[in-house]
This record gives C-alpha cells, sequence and structure tokens, in this order.
C-alpha cells in the first residue's frame, strides 16, 4: 500500500511537467503562497516535513493525521503598511483512530481602492482629461475591493506509525471591481518518519493544475507547485533543535524570478531553525524563497499557542518596503474526551 502511495505521488509529478506545458497565465495563484501561522513564516516557510497541528491543511495534507486533539487556529498580517490585509483561519478534528478532517480559509484584500471611472468631468466631451479645463467630481468616486478567497477541505489518514498521506480539494473566489472569477483544486502530500529524529514531507499543489474562470471571459491556470522538506531534531540545550529544508519546484518558466532555474522549472529553496525549550517557549529564524530573513517565537500556554513572526523586506532605507509581522494563534482542546480514539 505504501508503495501505492508513493506511486501516486510521483505520477502527479510527472503530471506537472505536462500540464506546464498548457499555462496561460502566470502567478495566478501567488496570493495562495503567502503561508500560514506563525511558525512556519519564521522559519523562513519550510514546514512541509514539520508541521503536525491544524495548519496543515495548507503546508502539507498529510500532517494533519498527526494531531490528536481538535485545533482552531487564526492569524492576520498586514503587508506594505496596512494596505494589504491577509488573514487566515481553519479547524481540524480527528476522526477515529487513523484519520483527521479539517477546514481552512485565506482571505487576501485591498479594500476602499478608489474608483474614478465615473467622475471625470469632461467640459470639451472629447474623453481626454484637459487640465485646464476638466476635473474630478468627488461626489462620483466610489470604492471597491481587490478581494481574493481560497477555502481548503483536507482529509489526512496514517497508513502506519511512520508514514501519513493526505488531500485537499480547494475552491478559489477571486473579485476585483465587477469581475470575478472562480477556480477549484487539488493537492496531496505525503509524510514519512525515517527514523525517529528524520522527518521527511512532500506534497504537489494544484496537482491536477487549477482553472480559474473569470466573469470576463479570461481563464488563468494555476500550473503545479511540488515541494519536498526535511528536517532532523537534535536534543540539545535543555530543550529541541530543529532545522529543516524545503525546496519549491514549479514549472511556470519564472527564469529569474526563481533562486535558479533549469529551463521552464525553477527553484526556490527554504531554510529554518528553531530551538523549543521543553513546552515553554520557542525562538526561531529563517530564509525565505524571497531572499529574506525572518525571526520569531513562540509561547506555549495551556491549550494555546501563540507565535509571532518578523519579515524584513530590503536593507536599503532609501528603497524599503515596511516590515511585516504576523501574529497567529492556536488553540488545543486538550482534554481526555477529545482525545483521538485508541490513544
Amino acid at each position: 500500500m505504501k508503495k501505492s502511495l508513493f506511486a501516486v505521488f510521483f505520477l502527479g509529478l510527472l503530471l506537472t511537467t505536462s500540464y506546464s506545458q498548457t499555462v496561460i497565465g502566470k502567478y495566478g495563484g501567488e496570493f495562495l503562497s503567502i503561508g500560514a501561522g506563525g511558525r512556519a513564516s519564521a522559519m523562513g516557510g519550510a514546514n512541509v516535513a514539520i508541521v503536525n497541528d491544524v495548519t496543515a491543511g495548507y503546508w502539507n495534507p498529510a500532517g494533519l493525521a498527526r494531531m490528536n486533539y481538535p485545533q482552531i487556529s487564526l492569524m492576520h498580517e498586514e503587508h506594505f503598511g496596512n494596505l494589504v490585509n491577509y488573514n487566515y483561519g481553519a479547524v481540524a478534528i480527528p476522526y477515529g483512530s487513523d484519520m483527521s478532517f479539517g477546514l481552512s480559509v485565506i482571505r487576501l484584500s485591498v479594500d476602499g481602492i478608489p474608483d474614478t471611472r465615473n467622475a471625470l468631468y469632461d467640459a470639451n466631451g472629447d474623453g481626454i482629461l484637459d487640465i485646464h479645463t476638466d476635473r474630478l467630481d468627488y461626489s462620483k468616486i466610489t470604492e471597491f475591493n481587490n478581494t481574493d478567497w481560497a477555502f481548503y477541505l483536507t482529509f489526512a489518514k496514517r497508513h502506519s506509525e511512520d508514514f501519513y498521506w493526505g488531500a485537499n480539494v480547494k475552491i478559489i473566489k477571486r473579485d476585483i471591481a465587477e469581475a470575478s472569477a472562480f477556480g477549484i483544486g487539488f493537492d496531496i502530500g505525503a509524510y514519512y518518519m525515517a527514523s525517529e529524529n528524520l522527518h521527511l514531507g512532500a506534497t504537489i499543489q494544484d496537482v491536477t493544475t487549477t482553472l480559474e474562470a473569470w466573469s470576463t471571459g479570461r481563464n488563468e491556470l494555476i500550473s503545479p507547485t511540488a515541494k519536498i522538506g526535511a528536517a532532523y531534531a537534535i536534543s540539545a540545550l535543555g530543550g529541541t533543535i530543529l532545522p529543516a529544508l524545503d525546496l519549491d519546484m514549479r514549472f511556470e518558466n519564472r527564469k529569474t524570478a526563481s533562486m535558479f532555474n533549469v529551463g521552464p522549472v525553477s527553484f526556490d529553496a527554504h531554510a529554518g531553525l528553531e530551538y523549543k525549550f521543553k513546552n515553554l517557549f520557542a525562538i526561531r529564524a529563517g530564509y525565505s524563497d524571497v531572499k529574506q530573513f525572518t525571526v520569531g517565537a513562540g509561547l506555549f500556554l495551556p491549550k494555546l499557542q501563540i507565535d509571532y513572526s518578523f519579515a524584513q523586506f530590503s536593507q536599503s532605507e532609501t528603497e524599503r518596503l515596511p516590515d511585516t509581522h504576523r501574529i497567529s494563534i492556536m488553540l488545543t482542546l486538550e482534554e481526555p474526551k477529545f482525545l483521538r480514539e485508541g490513544l
């Protein structure tokens, strides 16, 4: 059974190369790559092999089967000051002795964009803005939002003590002014504990290629992204040190927009390091695929985990974008009546 599941995974990886030839719009799913949870963000997005909580619905659906209690997670982040708002929420429950179900929701929005298309007072009616006679009629200025939604429905199963697999059904809804788009896609993932300390993970997002159909008649394709990751836990300094490394493979011909590429295939790496002291606190650092250093910390309270991350975009004071702060909370219903069956 394990061999057949790996065969399915690598078959999906092969499909990515063939579907990539039909991509007609790059970056259609870029809002889905921002991430979920303060822990993963602080570790530069290196999370495919270590995720074992409710956020696995986003990072690697197989990891959802590793949780033993119901969990709820919420996250808020602002980009470029407060221009772009990014929100995430998820809930997951273990079912039976070896399965889990989850729901994750992402909302990325630029709200209150001024719409001046119908506000021009054109004195001579030529349809051209004349700075001497034409002006804006401020009473006719309206607002619209640019909003992207994603809903993840996740199923995960433990196949054996060291091997897990999972899948997502992903529904996308996008709106900008009068235009809207709808899409549906699928993710698959696997997790393998090679030894007591070595963790391996892999996932293919948008494995069958995700179609976004716009009301304007334009269609965009989100090509598959393959992610592989590894992490090794080391007991030291009275706690646990966890280095992690992920590699993303995309098939959109991103060329110099990636860390490196081979023809149309691009590669981006994520690296992270976490030190966790018992079950009290954690400190983290990482390097993301956008060549960005990240740091953060986690605080573990009874049933509640609070994670924070910080990222800086540029070192140049004249060209710097605003810093990004992310905070997330995760509630675990850690009570005997909610414990997974068989434990």
